[in-house]
């Protein structure tokens, strides 16, 4: 697989205080094996989707446990060039880049409305073996209250071009790189618990949404939204036992007709 263009979304990782417990669930919902946990690197464990690299799952940095969260990882040629960038618009550089091992280098931040993000500069991890097949990653989208401060941030970082789903009901954009649709964006209703902070939802792929939701449930995973049709699939959102917030979507299954699209 190449190497990305600057902003595709590249890799997904969490940290679990349980990481078995994870392993255990992830491992019935999506399918996914796990290889050896590699000590160097405190414990990081890659998952597995027919033998395709498509996340992976870690123990809590100290202090951080509890706080269980996936987190999208944005390729980037340059990663101190893109850190750069995310500090000259408003952005919160969380953890300066890292060089891992031969992997690549990584950064952690957060966008001027609060969601958390990482940044992949590939060595020889360049991200997802697999997308968009069960198991893997497939979409993700920014949730936020403040579409107007995430928007003009995420299209000056990463060059995005911008496009907005015409529905007066939600106010959703979308995210292009050349031709190519890698991001979505929701604006927050009074749905979500005032307490919830924007935040990234990765859509992982399954073969049957509404049997990936009762194998969630069965295991102590909240059932959020859905499972609902769409036009782009059938899919629900979930937070894990350990309170990780994912959803899943079986794209064969579709529903309706496409909404209209326009350029911002």
């Amino acid at each position: 697989m190449a190497v990305q263009p600057e902003g595709t979304p590249c890799w997904a990782d969490a940290m679990f205080s349980d990481l078995e417990g994870a392993k255990s669930f992830y491992g019935d919902v999506l399918g996914w094996t796990f290889g050896e946990s590699s000590s160097e690197y405190g414990n990081y464990t890659q998952a597995y989707a027919n033998g395709k690299a498509v996340a992976a799952v870690v123990p809590p940095m100290p202090g951080q446990e509890g706080q269980s969260q996936w987190c999208l990882y944005f390729a980037s040629p340059d990663a101190a060039a893109t850190v750069a960038k995310i500090r000259d618009n408003g952005g919160e550089v969380l953890m300066e880049p890292m060089q891992v091992g031969e992997f690549g280098t990584m950064c952690l931040a957060r966008e001027p409305s609060g969601a958390v993000f990482g940044v992949w500069q590939a060595g020889t991890h360049e991200g997802f073996e697999a997308t968009a097949t069960p198991g893997a990653y497939c979409w993700a989208e920014v949730f936020t209250r403040e579409p107007e401060r995430a928007d003009p941030f995420l299209t000056a970082v990463f060059g995005y071009r911008a496009k907005q789903i015409e529905d007066d009901a939600v106010d959703f954009r979308l995210f292009d790189i050349g031709e190519d649709t890698v991001l979505g964006r929701m604006r927050m209703t009074d749905d979500f618990p005032p307490e919830v902070p924007s935040y990234v939802n990765v859509y992982f792929t399954v073969d049957d949404c509404d049997e990936a939701v009762a194998r969630a449930t069965k295991h102590g995973a909240v059932l959020r939204f859905g499972p609902m049709s769409s036009p782009f699939g059938r899919f629900a959102a979930l937070t894990d036992p350990q309170g990780a917030n994912f959803s899943v979507i079986d794209i064969t299954t579709t529903e309706g007709e496409m909404p209209t699209i326009k350029d911002v």
